[in-house]
């Protein structure tokens, strides 16, 4: 990736991806006629409108690690995006979190309709295949399964599912887990096995590695997301604070205390980083990264 002057390393690199991975976005609705144009705007709303691009990143930082040539991670940085942004649009409407604010703007529903919020996300899920299927790759065919597990019924979909189902009731830690493994997760580790599998194959013991590194920061990044409801605010979270308790949807510091939850959430980062022991200085970047992910709103 291109750096700049005058910023950290992790800094750089997040400008750089951001940079690629939007361009690759935006060309998607450039390139060709809009035949619903009123679909197309809830669409460009819910992808292009803000977003820190935490997925695309690690996608291009996974790739990086193993060598990995940057255009042929843009596919799949795109399409791990692509998914993010169609679960968001679908999990902020009334019958979900009804939620009114995502990244500082109108959720979809409420800037459009809910017809045109739940068409867009089901437009965007559809767009994500197809863009990682355009692009030849040999080991295409399981880069397109990781995705698909990863945001089913065996992935992110069953934890929203785990996460309604649990609102208003007592699950333990490992009950929480358990869904945030699925809800939350399930998408971080598929974008640095999508980034993996672009330059080594599936039984590289490296890429085992960057996925067991994926689920700690994969569940610590909940953590986090669940501490900063209670301490953050709506500005700074460009969504509504509070809205777990408001819900009473289960989280760590309602199960372990503001300090508890903030403990295990190091701990799991501590664990990611020595995951990324046998990748050397090539996954200093990866290190950055879940070290931040804690130490800063995302």
């Amino acid at each position: 990736m291109v750096t700049t002057a005058n910023a950290s390393p992790l800094a750089t690199l997040r400008q750089a991806s951001n940079a690629r991975v939007d361009a690759t976005l935006s060309a998607l609705f450039d390139t060709q006629p809009a035949v619903a144009p009123r679909l197309e705007a809830a669409m460009r709303h819910g992808l292009l409108v803000g977003g820190k691009r935490l997925r695309p990143l690690l996608v291009y930082l996974a790739g990086n690690a193993l060598g990995a040539r940057e255009d042929a991670l843009d596919a799949p940085a795109a399409a791990i995006e692509l998914i993010h942004a169609y679960s968001l649009i679908h999990d902020d409407l009334p019958a979900m979190d009804d939620d009114d604010l995502r990244r500082g703007q109108p959720t979809v529903h409420k800037a459009f309709d809910e017809a045109t919020a739940i068409l867009a996300g089901d437009a965007l899920q559809a767009l994500a295949f197809e863009v990682l299927a355009s692009q030849p790759h040999p080991r295409l065919g399981s880069m397109v399964t990781t995705l698909a597990v990863a945001s089913g019924r065996a992935g992110m979909v069953a934890g929203q599912a785990l996460d309604l189902a649990a609102v208003g009731g007592h699950p333990d830690v490992d009950a929480l887990a358990h869904m945030h493994a699925h809800k939350t997760g399930a998408l971080i580790v598929a974008a640095v096995r999508l980034g993996g599998l672009v330059a080594v194959d599936e039984n590289d013991p490296r890429l085992a590695a960057l996925i067991r590194y994926a689920r700690a920061i994969g569940l610590a990044f909940q953590i986090h997301d669940d501490v900063l409801d209670v301490t953050g605010d709506t500005v700074t979270l460009g969504k509504v604070s509070g809205a777990d308790a408001a819900r009473a949807k289960p989280t760590y510091p309602s199960l372990l205390g503001l300090s508890g939850a903030q403990h295990k959430a190091n701990s799991l980062i501590e664990e990611a980083i020595a995951a990324l022991a046998p990748l050397g200085e090539q996954a200093a970047p990866l290190a950055d990264l879940a070290h931040y992910m804690i130490e800063r709103d995302h």
